[in-house]
C-alpha cells in the first residue's frame, strides 16, 4: 500500500476518488438528466386527474371532470370508468393519436401490469394509470415549466467510499415486504432479500424489491440527510443482481423520486426497514426550487 494512502487513511480522511468512480458517476448522471428531461420526462409532469365511476369529460374547460391544460380543446372527449376497465372517446373533430396513429376510441390500456397506451393531441400526451382502487390521467407537456426552468440537480462528489460491496442474504421463497406511497396506500412487493454492508464498523441492512420481470433489485431508502440536505421523503437506487452472495451498492448513483420535481406524481416511500440511522452522502441532493 502506497505510504500516501497510509497516510490518509491513519489521518481518517478519504482517498481521492479514482478516475473509473469520477467517471463513471459523472456518464450515470449525464443519462440520468437525458432521461429527466426528455420531452416525455418527468419533468414534462402537467395533471393527475383521478377517474369517477362511469362518465368523465375531459379537457380544458373550467367544467370538464378531467382537467387538461389551456393548449388542449375545450372537449377532448370522454374516459368511461366501469370498476378496473377504462375506454376513451375523443371528441367529434378532435383529432387523438395512439403510437402515431389515428385513435378513434375503444379500451384503454393502464400501466397495470405492462405497459400503457399512450395518447398524443397537439403537443400533449396522456395515459391511464393504476394505483390500488384508483385509476387516473397522467398528463405530460414539453413546454412544461418544471422542464423548461430546470437547471440541473446539485450532487455530492463521487467517492470510492460509497461505492459499498454487501453481502447478500437471499429470501427464499422470495418475500413480500410493504411498501407505502405518497397516496396513503401500501403495496405488497416481491423481495429477494436483503443487502448486508458495514460502514464506519457498524452493520445495515436494505431491502430491495423487484419491478415486473426486471432482474434489476430497486432499494427505496431514506437517511439522516434527508432532514436537511437530500430529498425528504428519501432516495432511489437500482443495482445489479446479486453475484457470488454478493451485490453492488453504488450510493453515487442514489437519486431524487419524481416527486422532488413534481406534485403529479405518485412515489413509493421507504419502508420502515429501509431508513438507515446513517448519512449517505452520496448521490443526488434536495432541488430547491421544486
Amino acid at each position: 500500500m502506497a505510504l500516501s494512502l497510509l497516510l490518509l487513511l491513519a489521518l481518517g480522511a478519504s482517498p481521492a476518488p479514482s478516475d473509473d468512480v469520477v467517471a463513471s458517476t459523472q456518464a450515470w448522471e449525464a443519462r440520468r438528466l437525458q432521461r429527466l428531461q426528455a420531452e416525455d420526462g418527468w419533468l414534462s409532469l402537467v395533471g393527475l386527474e383521478w377517474l369517477k365511476e362511469g362518465t368523465n369529460r375531459a379537457g380544458s374547460a373550467p367544467t370538464s371532470d378531467v382537467k387538461f391544460p389551456a393548449s388542449a380543446p375545450a372537449d377532448l372527449g370522454t374516459f368511461t370508468r366501469k370498476g378496473t376497465q377504462v375506454s376513451f372517446q375523443p371528441a367529434t373533430g378532435v383529432a387523438v393519436t395512439l403510437g402515431g396513429k389515428p385513435f378513434a376510441g375503444g379500451a384503454v390500456h393502464s400501466d397495470d401490469g405492462g405497459e400503457p397506451d399512450v395518447f398524443q393531441v397537439g403537443r400533449i400526451q396522456f395515459q391511464v394509470i393504476s394505483r390500488g382502487e384508483r385509476i387516473g390521467i397522467r398528463i405530460k407537456d414539453p413546454e412544461a415549466p418544471a422542464r423548461k426552468q430546470f437547471r440541473g440537480i446539485p450532487t455530492y462528489a463521487p467517492s470510492e467510499r460509497w461505492r459499498i460491496v454487501a453481502r447478500w442474504e437471499p429470501s427464499n421463497p422470495p418475500a413480500q415486504i410493504a411498501v407505502p406511497n405518497v397516496l396513503g396506500g401500501v403495496d405488497q412487493s416481491p423481495s429477494p432479500g436483503t443487502a448486508v454492508f458495514t460502514v464506519e464498523g457498524k452493520e445495515y441492512r436494505l431491502t430491495p424489491v423487484l419491478e415486473g420481470d426486471s432482474p434489476e433489485l430497486f432499494f427505496i431508502f431514506g437517511d439522516q440527510t434527508n432532514r436537511t440536505e437530500t430529498y425528504g421523503a428519501g432516495r432511489f437506487l437500482y443495482t445489479e443482481p446479486p453475484k457470488d452472495g454478493k451485490v453492488t451498492l453504488d450510493f453515487n448513483r442514489a437519486y431524487n423520486p419524481p416527486c422532488a420535481f413534481s406534485a403529479f406524481a405518485t412515489c413509493p416511500l421507504p419502508p420502515k426497514q429501509n431508513r438507515l440511522a446513517l448519512r449517505v452522502e452520496a448521490g443526488e441532493k434536495r432541488v430547491p426550487s421544486h
